[in-house]
């Protein structure tokens, strides 16, 4: 059975103690959770925000901050000035002054991203305040893409319930909380992606579907010819990836049907990357499959970023935080 990211950290000892930045670090639920990741060993983490109100709030949870728990607040903080001095770089294009830029250094989010841009944390997690929207624009300006990412994406973590069916493992289903409708050339990307996150998180060899309601041209329509060349791109630009489509999820899910409507794929009935077509399978399949099918979903999780930063529901508990943690350090780990 494959772990998930809290016990997969815990079978390790980084040579780094890597350290997480959580830019909300006044919230109830993100104290929680730090405090759960410190006494598990996960990482070194850093509370950013007000500090008497960090400090009210582990005092109210019977702790304090040491040296694996620090508090930075921004509006004192001695990085401040060089933080503001990046930013005014970074956004001097756009019309920020060095007025602006310094009032964005105080603001947690940007502040919490720039300790990830200078080295001094390994990655940040926010979204229980904030929107998805305020944290994805925050990591794109300060932290920037990778390289080879044509655009920021996301994924869900999906573990099955124990016990769980014959066909029960563990999945990464993709895109299902960011890009609306990938073009062929961003479904691409958006699994090639996948795959490396697969390696990082899920610690398995990716198996990739491209979905869609038609397998190997069972119907015709133009959202078929998308995920029809998407595949073709990604085959071509990455060679090495185990990856099929079109495929309908039972054709990538169920080995005997696999078996019946793409024979001799190396993919069907075996997936462990499902990649959705658009936001709107995407977001309904992860909810089925964890309201219904019990799975245990933990996400969005982004990808395509140049060093970690994660979102969080708003309306996410302590053990959603902690398992971020843990998967912002595997994704560290992993690149």
């Amino acid at each position: 059975m494959t772990l998930t990211p809290i016990e997969l950290l815990r079978q390790q000892a980084p040579a780094i103690r890597p350290v997480v930045a959580l830019s909300e670090g006044s919230d109830p639920r993100i104290v929680a959770g730090a405090l759960a990741a410190r006494s598990a060993g996960l990482s070194d983490i850093i509370l950013v925000g007000p500090r008497t109100e960090i400090e009210a709030e582990l005092l109210a949870q019977g702790a304090a901050s040491g040296d694996d728990l620090s508090i930075h607040d921004p509006t004192e903080s001695p990085l401040t000035e060089e933080f503001a001095a990046i930013y005014h770089d970074l956004r001097r294009h756009k019309g920020v002054d060095a007025v602006s830029a310094r009032s964005a250094a105080e603001t947690p989010l940007v502040y919490a991203a720039m300790l990830v841009r200078t080295g001094r944390a390994t990655g940040t997690v926010g979204g229980a305040v904030h929107t998805t929207g305020e944290v994805v624009r925050t990591a794109i300006q300060v932290i920037g893409l990778a390289p080879d990412a044509g655009l920021v994406s996301s994924f869900f973590l999906m573990y099955p319930p124990d016990p769980g069916g014959p066909d029960a493992r563990a999945m990464l289903f993709s895109d299902c909380g960011l890009v609306i409708d990938p073009t062929a050339s961003e479904l691409a990307h958006i699994a090639a992606a996948s795959a490396q996150s697969a390696r990082a998180i899920l610690r398995e060899q990716p198996s990739l579907a491209m979905l869609s309601f038609s397998t190997k041209g069972s119907a015709r329509h133009p959202g078929v010819d998308k995920v029809t060349e998407a595949t073709r791109l990604l085959r071509e630009q990455h060679p090495e990836l185990h990856v099929d489509g079109e495929l309908q999820f039972d054709a990538a899910f169920h080995p005997p049907v696999g078996q019946k409507k793409a024979p001799g794929s190396t993919v069907a009935g075996k997936a462990n990357v499902m990649i959705f077509p658009n936001l709107d399978a995407g977001n309904i399949s992860y909810k089925i499959t964890q309201r219904i099918g019990g799975y245990m979903a933990i996400g969005p999780v982004l990808q395509g970023l140049a060093r970690p930063a994660n979102d969080l529901s708003r309306g996410c508990s302590a053990e959603d935080v902690d398992q971020m943690i843990a998967v912002t350090v595997l994704q560290a780990l992993g690149t």
